[in-house]
Formats: structure tokens, sequence, C-alpha cells
């Protein structure tokens, strides 16, 4: 059923849960960002670890199980994406993005997670994507750049761009708790 020979079926699947499902939790948190709520986040981690599993014969082991992982819920969300014809592509956004960010204000130091969830929640997708992945799950740029299939100059382009982003969303939070951007600034 999943690819298994008869003789080494429990040896697979013991290499299965050795390799693949410790990732399990990491795979959950980013189809969270991914998608945007629990229940959709949950079948597609399922969906996941359904076609590693049907597809493990051909992870190389020893390798980056976890970047491996996400590589094929990347793919599956795109496939996602296109059945539900919810992709839109609209030309030069980053740029169009970049244009209206006059001021690259410092990250507040006393701010909550949950405001800082919530900041995060705000900002496009596109970057909110690498952000999590390089700073929340700590890939790395050529992880990322591979796993989403862009060149690493994209990724480095909208990491930039998302946490210029993300400092301004954190900037409201900062004024709320009476941090003023120059007092702030001054610390850096």
């Amino acid at each position: 059923m999943f690819g298994f020979g008869k003789s080494n079926k429990k040896s697979e699947w013991e290499d299965f849960e050795n390799e693949a499902l410790p990732h399990l939790e990491s795979l959950y948190r980013t189809a969270r960002w991914h998608v945007g709520n629990e229940t959709e986040a949950e079948d597609l981690v399922q969906e996941t670890f359904a076609q590693a599993l049907s597809s493990f014969h051909r992870y190389e082991r020893g390798t980056n199980c976890r970047a491996w992982l996400m590589k094929i819920m990347e793919n599956l969300s795109h496939k996602r994406w296109r059945k539900l014809g919810q992709l839109k592509l609209v030309a030069d956004t980053e740029e169009k993005i970049a244009e209206t960010i006059a001021f690259e204000p410092p990250t507040p130091q006393n701010i909550t997670d949950q405001e800082i969830l919530t900041a995060l929640e705000k900002i496009p997708p596109q970057f909110r994507k690498i952000v999590v992945m390089t700073d929340v799950e700590e890939f790395a740029y050529r992880e990322v750049a591979d796993i989403l299939q862009i060149p690493i100059g994209t990724v480095m382009s909208r990491l930039h761009r998302g946490r210029k982003l993300l400092r301004a969303e954190l900037a409201v939070y900062a004024k709320n708790y009476g941090i003023d951007d120059a007092e702030e600034a001054s610390n850096y």
C-alpha cells in the first residue's frame, strides 16, 4: 500500500517514525501559518505525512528530513490553492509594497507574544511565509529557496521586506506602551 516490500515493511515504518514523526509539531506550526486555520492545517499536515510515508522509499536517509517534509507540504499546499482557484497572481506586488514603506522602525522590546502573532498575521502571506520559515522555524535561506522553489535572492528580498513590514506593525504596539521610535532607535 505504501510502497514497502513485505520483508522490510516494519523496518521502513520504524525508519519513518524515527526520521519524520519528530517534525510533526514543526510542520503543523508552519501549516497553521500557511492556511490560516487549525482544521485546514491539520488536513495539510495529514496529507503531507501520508504523501511522505508513501514516498519514504525515495527519501535519502541522513539528509534534512524536516526540509524534505516541508517541500512535500509546500507542493501539496500549491496543489490545494490551484484546485480552489484561489491563487491570484498580481504583477509587481513586492515592488508596490516596498514603495509604500517609507520608515523602518526598530523592533520594540516590551511587546507580548500575542501582539507579535497578531502583527505577523497582518503582513502579506508571501512575506509572512518567509519570515516564519527563517525566523521561527530557523531554515537557512537555501533551504527556504529549495522548499518554495524560488531563487535565494527572492527569499532574501521577501525576508527583508517581511521583517520591515513586521517592524512597522510592531511599532504601533510600541506606541501603545509609550515607547517613542526615536527613544527605541537610540537603544540600537
